[in-house]
């Protein structure tokens, strides 16, 4: 299988000012949903922009968690998509940007502008709102913030495919698309869609740009589109993303399941095993034969061998990173308690007994993608989430295992 190029590391691309100019022959282009990708649900606001979503509507009436809201609402993987001659574009927004108690600001947030597939732009944008977060109580508050307009310039002037990915930890509202030539929607290049479920790691955690997250880069590797229902935090086996899953059109689907079960100490040994079954039979109502995938955790030593839950250490700061730190005993294990030991066991294990009955299911060990001799590489910051060389190193290993040789998806790349 050929392999386009990977996505160039994003800092040597120049980043143009973000402030909007006047322009004579501005073209406003309604944003519809032809125009738009990777979102299940796009929900109109007050201001008459369009907030991307992605858990529909009926998943979001079944769940109260604030974390999951915030999550859904960051777009990992959703972006602009369009044909045009344009050599300008300006695209309206609203962000809102997390900021937490006690730890260092957060990097803006960066929108990556392709060009027939290729990265040559990147831009933030300034104003929006902010969410401050307090991790000791749990406790938001927001304040307001203007809108903020982002601005590409001198594109080729030539019919080019043009993605704005937004970016993948900021919650972005949609308000305006401008181009100084017109837009239409981009015709369907015969892709197939890879819908995959995950933690915050397939969130985006610590990726330098939405391009570049480690489901990103995969992605376009392998020559597949992206729905990345990578959720921070939420990974967590609930029915309604199940159904989510179930009812979303796919030709591929992959599961990496298992971290935030143990850093919630959400559930005992009893209860995981029944839940991992239901989650593969909703899915399976609506992709009965479908490559899917099921993945388990990658090595994160504070785990490996201790329950959660987890939490930041807030009085730890390495490179000025907060560090995690597991608040379980080891021996809770004989109750139940789960590590990421035993979620690989029972995984494989539910695997291989499903899959003498549905061949199209298969397990990936996420040790595969990120080891210990990788952690002596590439140790992670805050010993929870890879850095952005990590999430290269994970997207490339991904797309080698899942779409070559005798990978689970080997028959559905490009």
């Amino acid at each position: 299988m050929q392999h386009p190029e990977p996505v160039p590391h994003p800092e040597p691309v120049p980043r143009p000012e973000s402030a909007p100019r006047p322009g004579p022959h501005w073209i406003t282009t309604p944003l519809t949903p032809e125009l738009l990708r990777g979102a299940l649900d796009l929900e109109t606001t007050e201001r008459g922009g369009l907030q991307p979503h992605r858990l529909p509507a009926r998943a979001r009436a079944q769940y109260t968690d604030s974390q999951l809201s915030v999550a859904e609402t960051q777009p990992s993987g959703v972006r602009l998509v369009f044909r045009t001659r344009a050599t300008a574009v300006e695209l309206d927004t609203l962000r809102t940007k997390r900021a937490y108690v006690g730890a260092p600001p957060r990097p803006d947030g960066v929108y990556d502008l392709l060009v027939d597939g290729r990265l040559v732009r990147q831009a933030s944008v300034s104003g929006g709102n902010t969410l401050t977060i307090d991790m000791t109580t749990g406790t938001t508050t927001t304040e307001s913030g203007p809108p903020g307009t982002v601005r590409f310039t001198e594109l080729p002037r030539e019919a080019k495919d043009v993605e704005i990915w937004l970016p993948h930890n900021e919650a972005t509202e949609l308000l305006a698309l401008r181009t100084d030539a017109p837009v239409e929607p981009l015709p369907d290049r015969g892709r197939k869609v890879w819908l995959h479920h995950g933690s915050s790691i397939s969130h985006g955690s610590d990726a330098a740009s939405p391009t570049t997250t480690w489901p990103a880069l995969a992605a376009s590797l392998a020559g597949v589109e992206l729905i990345n229902l990578g959720l921070s935090g939420s990974a967590l086996l609930d029915p309604f993303l199940a159904r989510a899953l179930r009812d979303t059109p796919a030709e591929l689907i992959s599961l990496k399941l298992g971290i935030n079960v143990v850093n919630a100490d959400l559930m005992r040994l009893r209860a995981f095993a029944p839940a991992v079954h239901g989650f593969l039979d909703t899915i399976r109502e609506g992709h009965p034969q479908t490559p899917l995938l099921v993945v388990s955790p990658i090595l994160c030593p504070i785990h490996e061998d201790t329950p959660g839950p987890c939490a930041p250490d807030l009085g730890n700061l390495v490179n000025g990173q907060i560090q995690f730190k597991a608040l379980g005993d080891p021996a809770e294990k004989a109750a139940g308690k789960l590590t990421l030991g035993i979620i690989r066991e029972e995984l494989s294990r539910i695997v291989t007994q499903r899959a003498a009955e549905d061949p199209h299911l298969h397990y990936l060990d996420g040790r595969a993608l990120y080891g210990a001799a990788d952690l002596t590489e590439l140790p992670l910051p805050d010993a929870l989430h890879p850095d952005a060389a990590t999430h290269r190193r994970i997207g490339e290993r991904f797309a080698k295992l899942a779409f070559t040789g005798g990978g689970a998806f080997a028959a559905g790349g490009a």
